[in-house]
């Protein structure tokens, strides 16, 4: 119960501007509820977070870049609905695990290189979204993948956040029947499981927005790597 609740407070606190604590929700969901299940109860918290952070940041969105990665992604989502339709419990969890220790690595590599350095064009931009779009569907981890992206785009603050919030809404959106009719983690179950966290979402986005501009972010990310890893290793060892 704990976990769970944390792990909702986390997603409205990651859809309200603090980006980069989404693989410690992830973990601490997966945890909880099991690796492949837990994919399902947290894509609608997701979505409802997704929804608070259109609308709070809408105006700032550059569509031109949304377009420019989503199709990839799709692509992306669709061969992990493929791959992990019938992938055995422990499998999914070690996925999930090795996709969150990556996540750990690119983070911790893209905040000691050379910024400029990255590219941007279109083959990266159509790499980074299958990988973005496989690693949401299987264990809702694209955030190191679309960072980099908007990363590389040189989008402001705001412009990042908006234009990320569309695009996860709108991919989010693109798994749900997935999720459903297929993989069928969503279910009456999972949906009750979600009333009680969909307050926490609301309560954890108003905080992210008030503290968005006033952390320590170097801090704020050391602190982020060290407790993705842990989860990660915690997901391999449950």
């Amino acid at each position: 119960m704990i976990l769970a609740a944390s792990a909702a407070f986390l997603v409205g606190v990651s859809k309200g501007g603090l980006k980069g604590i989404g693989t410690v929700m992830v973990a601490l969901m997966a945890i909880a509820f099991g690796a492949k299940a837990s994919t399902g109860i947290m894509l609608p918290l997701l979505m409802l977070g997704d929804v608070l952070a259109v609308v709070y940041y809408n105006k700032h969105c550059k569509w031109k870049y949304l377009l420019k990665f989503l199709p990839a992604m799709i692509i992306g989502i669709l061969i992990a609905v493929w791959v992990g339709k019938d992938l055995p419990e422990i499998l999914f969890k070690k996925w999930m695990g090795i996709i969150i220790l990556l996540s750990v690595i690119i983070l911790w590599w893209r905040d000691r290189s050379d910024k400029q350095a990255i590219p941007n064009n279109i083959l990266f931009a159509g790499s980074l979204g299958v990988i973005a779009g496989f690693t949401t569907m299987m264990g809702n981890l694209a955030g190191a993948f679309t960072n980099m992206f908007f990363l590389a785009s040189k989008l402001p603050k705001n412009q990042f956040i908006g234009t990320a919030a569309w695009l996860y809404l709108i991919s989010n959106w693109i798994k749900l029947p997935f999720h459903v009719f297929i993989w069928e983690t969503i279910n009456i179950q999972s949906l009750k499981d979600n009333l009680w966290q969909a307050a926490l979402v609301v309560l954890g986005f108003w905080i992210g927005v008030k503290i968005v501009n006033k952390i320590n972010e170097q801090f704020f990310r050391k602190f982020i790597l060290i407790v993705t890893a842990i989860g990660a290793l915690l997901i391999f060892m449950k």
